[in-house]
């Protein structure tokens, strides 16, 4: 991967729709470079999809929950496939420390958040949770490129 590849990943972060033309204009090289540097950062797993950025909150999911759960020992893949599952996680951590695993989650009502805690909390070698609300979201942004 070099600087040109860097460039056309940090176009097509900000604007995944714009063509394999208008990334050529914009770097100064042909489409047809643009076309097969994309595809074999596509190939190389490097771009795994594209998709859009949402304003959650104007779509009603007010709630954003981080949850740290702890697990028995040599359960917590099967958990984290469970709970990857379930369409309000927005992803999924192996961490070091105290917890196993945290959850980021996002939720309509205070009602969807208990149930989906209370959902956890039954699964069979999970041994607690905690649960922290988002208060004020300052910075959310996937987008990292050097």
């Amino acid at each position: 991967m070099d600087d040109k590849d860097i460039e056309i990943l940090k176009h097509l972060s900000v604007d995944g729709r714009q063509s394999a033309r208008q990334l050529s204009h914009r770097l100064g090289v042909s489409t047809v470079t643009i076309l097969s540097r994309i595809k074999k950062l596509e190939e190389e797993k490097i771009i795994k999809g594209y998709s859009v950025r949402l304003n959650h909150e104007l779509l009603g999911f007010d709630i954003t929950a981080i949850i740290e759960i702890k697990t028995n020992k040599g359960k917590m893949l099967d958990i984290e496939n469970e709970i990857a599952k379930n369409d309000s996680v927005i992803a999924v951590y192996d961490i070091t420390g105290d917890a196993d695993m945290i959850i980021i989650a996002k939720f309509k009502t205070r009602e969807f958040l208990s149930d989906f805690i209370k959902k956890i909390s039954a699964i069979s070698n999970v041994e607690n949770t905690l649960t922290h609300l988002v208060l004020n979201t300052i910075k959310e942004d996937n987008r990292l490129i050097e």
